[in-house]
This record gives C-alpha cells, sequence and structure tokens, in this order.
C-alpha cells in the first residue's frame, strides 16, 4: 500500500512512518502541513493519507479541512484521520464525504498496532472506521434533537429545507429576531460549540437528519 502521512509531529511522524515501511507498506510522503499534504496526494495518487486534524497554522482543523479538500478533487481519496480529541462535528462533517473509504481514530489508538494495521487497510479497501468514542458522541448528539421544543424542531426541519432566516420565520409567522433565537438554542441543546471554524447550521441539519 502506498501511504501518504501527514503529521506537524516530527516525531509521530516518524514513528508512523518506521511502523507502516515495517509492516511492508510504502510511505510516499511523510509532511507536516495541510498545503503539503495536498500537494503530495496530488502528486503521489496514494492508495491512503493519513491525517492529522491539527496543523499549521493555527492547529485547529487544518487537517480536516485539508481532507475535506483531497475528498472534493477525488471522491475515492481514501483518509484516516488522527486526532487527539474527540471531535463529533469533525467526523460528521468529514462521513458525508465522497465514496466511503474513510475513518476517524484517537491518536491513542496507534499503540495498538494489530488494531490501527487493520483500520488503515480497511480504510484503504474503501471500508469506514470510526472511534467507538467517536460515535458515542455523534449517538448523545442525535439523542438531543429528541429534547428540542416543538418550535425548535419546526425551525431546524424548515432549517434542513434550506430555508434562510427570513423565510422561516415567513413560514412560522414570527419575527426573524425569534427565529435567530431558536437557532442559538438549538446550537447550545445539540453541543454544536463555539467553534467559529465550524459551520454549525450544516452541523445541526446533519444531526437533524441522522438521528
Amino acid at each position: 500500500m502506498r501511504v501518504v502521512i501527514a503529521e506537524d509531529s516530527v516525531l509521530l511522524r516518524e514513528g508512523l512512518a518506521r511502523l507502516l515501511d515495517a509492516a511492508g507498506h510504502d510511505v510516499v510522503a511523510a509532511v507536516g502541513d495541510p498545503g503539503a499534504l495536498v500537494a503530495a496526494v496530488r502528486a503521489h495518487t496514494p492508495d491512503l493519507s493519513i491525517v492529522d486534524v491539527r496543523m499549521p497554522p493555527t492547529h485547529t482543523d487544518e487537517g480536516i479541512r485539508a481532507a475535506h479538500r483531497l475528498r472534493e478533487e477525488n471522491p475515492a481519496a481514501r483518509i484516516l484521520v488522527l486526532s487527539q480529541i474527540v471531535s463529533g462535528r469533525a467526523a460528521a462533517g468529514l462521513l458525508t464525504t465522497g465514496e466511503g473509504g474513510l475513518g476517524y481514530l484517537l491518536k491513542d489508538r496507534v499503540g495498538d498496532v494489530e488494531e490501527f494495521l487493520a483500520a488503515i487497510e480497511t480504510v484503504a479497501a474503501g471500508g469506514e472506521v470510526i472511534d467507538p468514542h467517536v460515535v458515542r458522541k455523534l449517538l448523545s448528539r442525535r439523542s438531543r434533537v429528541d429534547e428540542l421544543t416543538p418550535r425548535e424542531t419546526d425551525v431546524l426541519a424548515l432549517m434542513a429545507e434550506g430555508k434562510t432566516n427570513t423565510a422561516i420565520a415567513e413560514a412560522l409567522v414570527v419575527s426573524e429576531a425569534a427565529v435567530a433565537k431558536h437557532i442559538n438554542r438549538i446550537f447550545t441543546k445539540l453541543d454544536l460549540g463555539t467553534d467559529d471554524s465550524v459551520h454549525k447550521r450544516v452541523q445541526a441539519v446533519l444531526t437533524y437528519l441522522g438521528r
């Protein structure tokens, strides 16, 4: 298997490269930033890319955004994302792209060599591997849809139809200010956080559609 690694920690990047090499895989590129990742994938067309969520320059979601870009360019690109944190939002957003061949694992899982190698083979073959901790967080958020009030559910349903706040206000015969308050409460109840790099409206709709 030909693999590209994108990880800004030199120690982890080199460790992954040696692990994969020992398992008989060919690491065609090992890079430390999202721009180099995209360039390496374009140049080598690997069987799998292993991508860290947080990379330079801001160390927030550069890896996820680079993964989205790769899937936009090639929906069949196989990508395994590694993260130090449980982020249901990041997983949900990525798993709705492309044609399978995706994985989201916590970095702790890399310590279990057999499990990690099995995961990369599954993803490279077109399957999906999601860390159980991430699955639990996704299921927990979906259950929160049932905690919304009837009016909040109506607002979210109209959001899922692609309606703007103005259109929602007209449909429900309320003010736009009231709609905005409902939406903010929806975001809070669905635990979408305060990260402005995440499109909370899209994530709320994905949660609603996947409940």
